[in-house]
């Protein structure tokens, strides 16, 4: 199934409290995204940025190449429609200001506490969020994946198809969009550190003609 992406919701100047919008794509099982969403929540503290979070999905953008790749992986994916699938649900049915909390208790549970990613543990996280837990029934339902083909989409043709997530967007100083996949950080900055990575992301992706900078991983999330 294929879908034609809505208007899009992430091109205003400034937010209603007059802070800049930092519009940030997810898939809630990489854990990779969720480092990144945890600096952007301790950049919100130090420099006058709202996040706006939406979904993407690491099982759409790979759906076409499944059987190349490793079993592992492919494993992975087929287990990440059922959180997306969820999260967008609860935004369809219950709006957008429920999408960053209800991230936030499953990413927790996830990642930080590495819960089993059943219908039990996402029931948990809806619940702390105050979210119906029969919301859990649509992990396994298609019946909003229209719209989380369509937010996917908006997310990744900001960068191109040889991404993953996050994706973040914001406005540049002419108006248009500055949109970059990462940064891949870990473990979390905070405070100054997070908002001088904030202001550093922000100089290189806004010159015109940068694509890349890059360095061997050789540490994994960290989630303290």
């Amino acid at each position: 199934m294929t879908a034609t992406a809505p208007e899009s919701t992430t091109t205003h100047p400034s937010t209603p409290s007059g802070a800049t919008p930092a519009d940030f794509w997810f898939d809630p099982l990489c854990p990779w995204a969720w480092m990144t969403s945890r600096w952007m929540l301790e950049v919100e503290k130090v420099r006058p940025v709202q996040v706006r979070w939406h979904v993407m999905s690491l099982a759409v953008l790979n759906e076409d190449k499944l059987d190349t790749l490793p079993e592992q992986y492919a494993t992975f994916l087929r287990e990440a429609w059922g959180p997306v699938r969820v999260v967008i649900a609860a935004q369809q049915l219950h709006g957008d200001d429920v999408v960053g909390p209800l991230y936030t208790a499953l990413g927790t549970r996830f990642h930080n506490r590495a819960l089993p990613k059943t219908r039990e543990t996402i029931v948990e996280a809806l619940e702390e969020v105050g979210l119906p837990a029969d919301l859990a029934d649509y992990a396994d339902k298609d019946t909003y994946d229209t719209e989380l083909r369509a937010s996917h989409k908006e997310g990744i043709d900001k960068v191109g198809q040889e991404v993953g997530t996050p994706v973040i967007a914001v406005p540049g100083s002419d108006g248009e969009q500055i949109a970059f996949f990462g940064p891949v950080v870990t473990p979390a900055p905070k405070g100054e550190e997070a908002a001088k990575l904030w202001d550093g992301t922000l100089m290189v992706a806004s010159i015109p003609g940068f694509y890349e900078i890059k360095r061997t991983r050789t540490a994994g999330p960290s989630f303290e």
